[in-house]
């Protein structure tokens, strides 16, 4: 599925898709004559669940007396990638648009002083779909497409300066918005690479005045809530590669919480770096962030950092169970699932932006979206897209968006958000070296990798 190769990778509205969550009665119903004069689209309780790509298309461009809910629109759009590219969606709509003008033209003097009115609402169509996905206009085809409906909707209607206003800031906002994604790909691709080279632990221990996290930031809640701040990624330019930072965010972290631990040379230090973290996943699962709380959890299971028994025996560890207990993966993360239900409700009813806080676990929230996918058909036996399937997804999609939307309570700390996106980061060869210096192998296999991975390093240096 395109989208899901694409890791969802567009842009989130700036305005709220929906007005409530998508559930039974969010159908987008359409007048009675609609499903005639499309054709085949199908409906079940008020719902619709399958057509022909015509019959959808047909469906979701606006007419005098009918504008698409907005439900729709993002689910069509969200799925229409699946059968038919954006540019050559685009040039379907045009040509309805264009066709439904030329009858109004052509008819009475009051039908054609609803002219604007039409405009309007296909430019309004235009407008949503460059905000929610920009990404579908990267290409100059498309662009193309999105200009020529523009001009010809907008055609001998010179005085509609209101219109034309916003057709101008539409475009504006969609050249910016992919600029902007344009350059944090480029930022990204340098952004946050481990470090390799190793070579300089053999000879050297790190000195006992080296920044760590402990320096910046000994608040396991402050700690949690600027954690909560990045992932949030309000006000950053990653907002235009939104669900990918989410993944990338999530190795990093976990990186990061090995990479702390590993390279504390005293054992004492190193238990209270583990207890720490601990301390700060349990406040992530408090405020909500569950993303960060698993992060911070398998950094702490990475192989390097496990493999330190001297250490474990000294720290607390009934906190930790607890969280482990949390994300037990048995019964597809039954557990972790009835805690993110919880939080789900919680916002629902909240008062306050900090109640409203709910950030999934990524890596979960895109299996159960293929999952969604590979069990159901795209289409059904008689050939019609099985658009109940594109609800289910979107269903998803929507929950994810609106916990997106929520405003940040925490106030951002330059100080310790620098030391987290900027601190270096050890690859999985470093992070084995540095355990391994900590505490010594302790089976022929430990030796063996230890022996392999100082020859390598001692030879690359």
């Amino acid at each position: 599925m395109y989208i899901l190769q694409r890791k969802m990778r567009e842009t989130m509205p700036q305005t709220p898709i929906f007005s409530s969550m998508l559930g039974s009665t969010c159908s987008g119903q359409v007048q009675p004559d609609m499903g005639e004069r499309c054709g085949d689209p199908v409906y079940q309780d008020g719902n619709l669940i399958s057509g022909s790509l015509e019959a959808l298309i047909e469906r979701l461009v606006p007419t005098l007396d009918y504008y698409p809910d907005r439900t729709y629109i993002f689910t069509f759009l969200l799925s229409s990638r699946v059968f038919i590219h954006p540019h050559e969606l685009l040039a379907k709509v045009g040509q309805i648009c264009i066709k439904q003008k030329q009858q109004l033209e052509m008819g009475t003097e009051a039908e054609k002083a609803k002219l604007k009115s039409f405009a309007a609402k296909i430019i309004q169509l235009l407008k949503e779909w460059t905000e929610t996905f920009p990404y579908d206009f990267q290409d100059e085809k498309s662009m193309k497409e999105l200009k020529e409906i523009a001009h010809r909707i907008t055609h001998c209607n010179e005085e509609n300066g209101t219109v034309k206003k916003i057709i101008s800031q539409m475009t504006q906002n969609l050249l910016m918005t992919l600029s902007a994604r344009s350059q944090y790909q480029e930022i990204r691709e340098k952004f946050r690479q481990p470090v390799a080279d190793k070579g300089t632990i053999l000879k050297n221990k790190p000195q006992s005045t080296q920044k760590d996290i402990l320096s910046v930031c000994c608040d396991p809640l402050i700690l949690a809530q600027q954690l909560t701040h990045i992932e949030l990624c309000r006000g950053d330019v990653t907002k235009t590669y939104n669900l990918e930072a989410y993944d990338n965010w999530f190795n990093c972290l976990s990186m990061l919480v090995a990479t702390e631990i590993c390279r504390v040379v005293k054992k004492k230090q190193r238990t209270r770096m583990v207890e720490f973290f601990i301390d700060v996943a349990r406040e992530c699962f408090n405020i909500g962030n569950f993303n960060s709380m698993m992060a911070i959890i398998s950094g702490m299971n990475l192989s390097p950092v496990a493999r330190l028994k001297k250490t474990w025996s000294k720290v607390k560890t009934a906190k930790f169970d607890v969280l482990e207990h949390h994300m037990d993966p048995s019964s597809n993360f039954c557990n972790y699932r009835t805690a993110l239900q919880g939080a789900a409700q919680r916002s629902q009813t909240a008062n306050s932006n900090r109640e409203k806080i709910v950030i999934p676990v990524f890596n979960l929230f895109i299996k159960d979206i293929y999952f969604l996918h590979k069990i159901h058909t795209n289409r059904l036996p008689n050939g019609q897209i099985n658009f109940k399937k594109f609800w289910d997804i979107s269903r998803q999609i929507h929950d994810f968006m609106t916990w997106k939307q929520v405003e940040c309570p925490f106030e951002k700390d330059k100080k310790i958000q620098s030391y987290l996106l900027t601190a270096p980061i050890y690859s999985e060869e470093a992070l084995f070296i540095a355990s391994f210096e900590s505490e010594g192998p302790e089976n022929h296999m430990e030796k063996d990798s230890w022996k392999t991975l100082r020859t390598t390093l001692l030879n690359r240096a």
